[in-house]
């Protein structure tokens, strides 16, 4: 139908009664509103084009109609070809329907972007839009359909954050991404955070080649020029040179290595036979009252295993400022902080979804997924954790100094 003639909705209603009548669904490939929607679009592309032509006349730009292009538009309503009218200087950007897009319906791209934020493959996303709209979609439409969440995710990933943050759990996770002709390995780090408030939020999400406490160093520093000025304390696994990452940026964090990623690195040493026996008297270590009380336990577990297993008695000494920080909090903080479980708990759940993808073919599309996955974890996290008044009153005492600038700024 030329779009410069009036549209006939009389004929229109004829046709689509008859399509009714006919078994014609509503919408879909052979849509019956497909015709509509079409005259639609092509008579609101004219009066963009219309009115930019007027807009470069009045500027002094030489500016004329120049034919007419055309593009097969998917939508619910059906595909059909749209034709749009052309400048000669091929200045006019339609706003209504940009010049490369061919979807035309929020509904069907949320639902894409829903399906892939589940970790739904392509071909499947691709039979699902078929079954339900009768609409053939190839891959690099879907591709980018979802691509429309980088800015969202960019935004994002650099938005400010809060002054202070009670607890921060910082731990990695790793993929494989397609670069040129081969497989690499990407390590994901994630930064989740307990505010003053009690609530968890992921403050940082960053891609590079590998773990490293280098890179640590890049990441705090990104989330200080963000507007962290302190973070209470830091929950870390055993990485080499973290602590001390740490301390470059925000000197005054007391950090807490993860106890329970200690307790697996010194059984890889123990042998099968002494593990239950050597669990036993480990335990004497990181569940007493105290400090000091954990400290003589660690000498006795040196004095009757430390000749047969040097290596993670060794480790314990070595590591014990960072391991017995938890020790001066009482059982309820202590749950919270002895650990970096909470992270680890939001990867296993990360990873339900992402498990079924072989290699990404892009540090983006990485990035992309494990967004959308957590955009919607994140939406349960609406209340504080357990106790958390008894917590932030224990804090109150511990960090009086450093809480009530950002107390009173709340």
């Amino acid at each position: 139908m030329d779009s410069n003639k009036e549209f006939d909705f009389e004929a229109f209603k004829k046709q689509a009664i008859e399509g009714m009548y006919a078994g014609k669904p509503l919408n879909g490939e052979k849509g019956i509103f497909a015709p509509l929607l079409k005259h639609f679009l092509e008579a609101a592309l004219e009066g963009e084009l219309q009115s930019h032509l007027q807009e470069e006349k009045a500027s002094g730009v030489a500016n004329r109609k120049n034919g007419k292009t055309a593009k097969k538009v998917k939508s619910l309503s059906g595909e059909f070809n749209l034709e749009t009218g052309r400048d000669r200087n091929s200045s006019f950007e339609p706003v209504i329907l940009p010049k490369r897009q061919v979807i035309i319906t929020e509904e069907l791209e949320e639902k894409v972007i829903g399906l892939y934020g589940l970790g739904v493959s392509t071909r499947d996303i691709t039979r699902h839009i078929k079954e339900l709209y009768q609409m053939d979609i190839s891959a690099a439409t879907l591709s980018a359909i979802t691509d429309k969440v980088i800015p969202v995710m960019n935004e994002w990933r650099t938005r400010p954050l809060e002054s202070i943050y009670a607890f921060v759990y910082l731990d990695c996770m790793h993929y494989k991404v397609r670069e040129g002709g081969s497989v690499v390995t990407r390590a994901v780090y994630n930064i989740l955070a307990v505010n003053l408030q009690g609530q968890k939020d992921l403050i940082g999400m960053y891609v590079s080649e590998s773990e490293g406490a280098k890179f640590w160093l890049s990441v705090l520093t990104d989330i200080k020029s963000r507007g962290v000025q302190d973070m209470l304390i830091a929950c870390v696994d055993g990485l080499k040179g973290f602590p001390e990452a740490i301390a470059s940026i925000f000197p005054y964090t007391q950090v807490q290595t993860c106890v329970v990623h200690q307790i697996r690195n010194s059984l890889r040493y123990i042998s099968e036979k002494d593990k239950k026996a050597f669990m036993a008297d480990l335990k004497l270590v990181y569940q007493a009252s105290t400090k000091e009380e954990g400290y003589e336990n660690l000498i006795g577990l040196e004095e009757k295993w430390g000749k047969k297993y040097p290596v993670p008695i060794s480790s314990w000494y070595n590591n014990w400022a960072n391991l017995s920080t938890f020790f001066q909090y009482d059982a309820h903080i202590r749950k919270v902080i002895y650990t970096t479980n909470i992270v680890e708990g939001f990867h296993r759940q990360v990873r339900k979804v992402t498990k079924t993808k072989g290699a990404f073919t892009s540090d983006n599309a990485l990035l992309k997924l494990v967004y959308l996955v957590v955009s919607r974890i994140s939406e349960k996290w609406t209340m504080p954790l357990h106790s958390w008044n008894l917590t932030l009153s224990q804090l109150y005492i511990m960090f009086e100094e450093r809480l009530k600038p950002h107390l009173q700024n709340a």
